[in-house]
């Protein structure tokens, strides 16, 4: 008998990779990208600009650069991740030149990642320590009451005396010394060099929100796009609330008074035009790259221009609420001390920890509008952070479309969790507040601007402003007479204003980075602590000649030929824009007609 012949060897067939996900329906992604531009920014830092600058006054060049720099810059983010339906790195291949941009809004978003959820470990600790009557800062709880001094019938608290370390005393609240020496522990550290211990409790609410993070991340924008539907309306409910509390206040007048004061002299003033155009540039969400990889996720035929409008106005309406909110508690809070506003008035954590749960502890039922609060900032900081790590996720997955599998994808992002919180720990130390400081001034500062500088000038120089219209209004299919109106001034402020006040930005913010030094408290910074900081924004900025000089050695030729050819979009960028629109039109019914020549 003779053996069976074996078979032929068949060629491994190797299995497509996994799709790109898409949003389950236009309203996930406008609340996703809502919640990711209303951040905590919105609540303790716009309030306090616009006191600080002048009142309403601020509103005047606030919203300037909203329509000269927010505007343009937020369409251009939104429309190149659509259109290119690829995250931060790979979308350049429009550019390859600027393939660095992308790699730089990779690490400005991991930067921020791993100190923005330290502020949502706080205000866990501060939500959880919310379930005591009275609470644990007021004056009225046990700890405090050999700290707080009675000095007037009105007043329930004007305030304690802290012994620190050095044995010298000073006038602060219960409410600072709750924060300093329960929460972060600071009064232990004697500054950057010597973090200390970590601090456990507060460990332990940083693990609980990076496990809240991967679990609400779990499936990509199919799980977190319907987490928004909570996380991205709640704050409005709770300013909502806080504003008619508020207004029902012995006092609330003054604060609102003093919050929108108007001093039009400050109009003369560069820093109140800094501060106007850093606001809306951190605000928006711009250079980060979560935004474009939020877009990515869109139909291609989704209006872009429509979604720039109804979130970048909303965002900046939310601030502007949200002053009412804080300054209304506030003036109550002065009110009762018997002090002006202005020394009850504090922006950043100092807000947030300190002077509002203060001002909170003041009213009746307490506790129910400290949960309030704390609540709403955790949700706050959740949205937010969904889309600095949605950023991240894509980036990579983008590059590398075989870890899109779920397995992968899953173990990718436990992977970036676990590396955040366990570099998160130096920041939960006694002495962790002032690397946080650090980390935020710097992982934010020159180094952002530059990256969306450079973006504006890609897309208006390299790609071509006619080009760029051209795709949005492929995407927008119909574009009616409005939207080809607002692209014409788009297109005037990407070649000439955006980058004219981008640059006005940077340089103000070159010259105050060495005329004022950095501070947390009364602690000032050392050189090498400064030194540290600046390399943080170097590591962003040295990305994009880097990578620039990449495609230039790719390329052949003189490198006058190798600079036009990195500046040309690969192939493939025409491909796949090609395959988006195939895409979203395959259910429109059509007919093909074959002849005898065919």
């Amino acid at each position: 008998s003779q053996p069976w012949p074996e078979p032929p060897h068949q060629p491994e067939i190797l299995a497509p990779n996994p799709p790109r996900e898409t949003w389950a329906g236009k309203y996930e992604f406008l609340l996703s990208c809502l919640g990711y531009c209303v951040g905590l920014g919105n609540v303790w830092r716009f309030p306090y600009l616009c006191y600080r600058n002048g009142g309403g006054i601020f509103l005047i060049p606030y919203f300037i650069m909203l329509l000269v720099t927010g505007l343009p810059l937020f369409l251009m983010e939104l429309s190149l991740g659509q259109y290119g339906a690829a995250g931060p790195i790979t979308v350049w291949k429009c550019c390859p030149l600027l393939k660095g941009v992308g790699v730089a809004m990779l690490i400005v978003s991991s930067l921020v990642s791993l100190y923005y959820n330290v502020i949502i470990a706080w205000a866990f600790y501060y939500l959880g320590s919310s379930f005591q009557s009275p609470l644990p800062w007021s004056c009225d709880a046990p700890r405090n009451a050999d700290l707080c001094q009675v000095v007037a019938v009105t007043v329930t608290c004007w305030g304690c005396v802290l012994q620190n370390t050095s044995g010298s005393a000073g006038w602060v609240s219960a409410s600072e010394v709750f924060w300093n020496e329960q929460v972060l522990g600071v009064t232990h550290s004697s500054g950057l060099g010597d973090p200390g211990p970590v601090q456990w409790p507060l460990a332990l609410c940083l693990l609980a929100a990076w496990i809240l993070i991967f679990l609400c991340m779990l499936k990509g924008i199919r799980s977190s796009g319907k987490v928004v539907y909570f996380t991205a309306t709640f704050p409005y409910l709770v300013i909502l609330i806080l504003i008619i509390r508020g207004a029902t206040l012995d006092g609330s007048l003054n604060g609102v008074r003093f919050y929108l004061s108007s001093n039009w002299g400050r109009l003369q003033s560069a820093q109140v035009w800094s501060d106007a155009a850093s606001q809306i540039f951190y605000s928006l969400g711009i250079g980060f790259g979560g935004l474009l990889s939020m877009a990515s996720y869109n139909k291609f035929d989704n209006n872009v221009i429509r979604d720039t409008l109804v979130i970048a106005i909303g965002n900046c309406c939310t601030s502007f609420l949200a002053g009412f909110a804080i300054f209304s508690v506030l003036g109550h809070m002065a009110w009762k001390k018997q002090v002006p506003v202005g020394s009850v008035a504090d922006s950043g954590p100092g807000l947030a920890f300190v002077a509002y749960p203060e001002a909170l502890s003041l009213l009746p039922g307490s506790p129910f509008w400290s949960i309030l609060f704390f609540l709403m900032l955790f949700t706050l900081g959740v949205d937010t952070l969904f889309g600095n790590i949605e950023g991240i996720t894509t980036a990579i997955l983008d590059e590398f479309p075989a870890l899109r599998d779920w397995r992968r994808k899953t173990a990718l992002l436990g992977a970036l969790c676990t590396a955040f919180y366990l570099l998160g720990l130096l920041l939960v130390t006694q002495g962790g507040i002032f690397w946080f400081t650090l980390i935020d001034t710097y992982s934010t500062g020159f180094g952002l601007i530059i990256v969306a500088l450079f973006m504006c000038l890609g897309i208006a120089f390299c790609y071509g402003t006619n080009q760029f219209c051209q795709d949005i209004v492929d995407m927008i299919c119909r574009c009616p007479p409005w939207c080809s109106h607002m692209l014409g001034y788009f297109k005037v402020c990407w070649v000439f204003f955006t980058p004219c006040l981008l640059l006005f930005t940077l340089i103000y913010t070159f010259l105050n980075m060495y005329s004022v030094p950095l501070r947390y408290g009364t602690y000032e910074y050392p050189a090498w602590g400064t030194s540290l900081g600046i390399c943080m924004g170097l590591l962003t900025c040295l990305q994009i000649p880097v990578w620039a000089a990449v495609a230039l050695c790719r390329e052949s030729g003189t490198l006058r030929d190798r600079f036009q050819k990195a500046t040309q979009p690969l192939r493939s960028w025409r491909m796949a824009t090609a395959q988006d629109m195939a895409r979203d039109v395959i259910d429109v019914p059509f007919t093909i007609t074959l002849t005898d020549s065919d």
